[in-house]
């Protein structure tokens, strides 16, 4: 296996990790501590990703329960949670914040389903891209000689067929997620 095919996976991977952490920002009607994973403090000064300074539990199927470490910095997590705009307010009682996550009406998930099938476009727009660099270093090798013409046809094939691979990826992940936001 060359470099090329090695390092065109690795961006494949990246690509598709990418997706489903913006898959996981998506609300669906069920509790899912990964909503406020882009979640940010500002904690005496610096901005802190919200895991890093609270316990998140799921106590029921529709709530999120936030116990921070540190009781004082509940006004900031509160605010944090706001401005992240997640579409949630938050209530706190002293202790820990709490979220309730709404129903979501037919409506709203059919808004939803439009926003991960772009999400999923957009991914693929990404591995095409990566298929049309690797095609061209590929060419490049042959033209100058360090490929046949048979290797590079082989090359090319390999190619495809790991972008079909990721392609078919991609649309089950994101069927698994319109499934999770069709449920509830």
């Amino acid at each position: 296996m060359s470099h090329n095919h090695k390092s065109l996976e690795e961006r494949i991977a990246r690509s598709i990790e990418v997706l489903k952490s913006d898959l996981n920002t998506v609300r669906a009607g069920r509790a899912n501590p990964a909503l406020l994973d882009k979640v940010m403090v500002d904690y005496y000064g610096s901005p802190t990703p919200l895991k890093n300074l609270s316990n998140i539990s799921v106590p029921d199927p529709r709530t999120l329960l936030i116990t921070p470490f540190d009781p004082k910095s509940i006004g900031e997590i509160e605010k944090a949670i706001n401005i992240a705009d997640i579409g949630i307010t938050p209530s706190n009682d002293g202790k820990s914040v709490r979220l309730a996550i709404p129903q979501v009406t037919e409506e709203r998930r059919k808004e939803l389903t439009k926003t991960t099938k772009k999400m999923g476009e957009d991914a693929k727009v990404a591995i095409r891209n990566l298929r049309r660099e690797a095609n061209d270093i590929l060419k490049k090798q042959q033209k100058e000689g360090e490929l046949t013409e048979d290797d590079l046809k082989g090359e090319l094939d390999e190619v495809q067929k790991k972008i079909e691979k990721a392609v078919k990826e991609i649309d089950s992940i994101v069927a698994a997620k319109d499934k999770e936001i069709m449920e509830v």
